[in-house]
């Protein structure tokens, strides 16, 4: 691990986004350092100004940092609303270049907007989860949409490999 504290990570939140029984992948640029050219969902990093230049809620806290910081990171990379954030799962690596990363997984209801890409990611498309398994997805996103599939039908889980 290349940082001086064991508790400091890359925060990074993403997000399955549902419209019409379908959902929202995206093929990332060839540029990116890491998981270039595979097929995501969208999200991104959280950023310190994402909750520093906000009024505290409370004495000590800002609330829905993570709300706030993904409906921005969906509006940068793909250009639309979303709504009904639910938590899905999370996941944690120390990546090859020594930063170490939690992510955490979202659901959420596509509101408005026409899916317009920034230059982070070359292609999107619609999807179903059979369809999905189509695509060079980054491995454990399948089984994130099968989760989220499930828990909009309402039954949780905790990520586990598909069979």
């Amino acid at each position: 691990m290349s940082t001086e504290s064991k508790y400091l990570h890359e925060i990074v939140i993403t997000v399955i986004i549902i419209k019409d029984g379908k959902y929202l992948i995206t093929k990332r640029s060839p540029d990116k350092k890491r998981f270039p050219s595979m097929w995501t969902v969208p999200g991104g990093r959280l950023e310190a100004d994402d909750y520093l230049q906000l009024p505290k809620d409370t004495e000590f806290y800002r609330y829905n940092v993570l709300e706030r910081t993904l409906r921005r990171e969906v509006q940068e990379e793909v250009g639309i609303e979303i709504d009904n954030i639910e938590y899905v799962t999370s996941l944690a690596t120390v990546h090859d270049d020594g930063s170490p990363s939690m992510v955490i997984a979202c659901v959420a209801d596509y509101t408005s907007g026409e899916v317009t890409l920034s230059d982070e990611d070359e292609s999107f498309e619609w999807v179903t989860l059979e369809e999905a398994k189509g695509y060079d997805l980054i491995d454990g996103i399948q089984e994130e949409l099968a989760m989220a599939e499930n828990q909009r039908s309402g039954t949780k889980s905790e990520w586990k490999r598909d069979k």
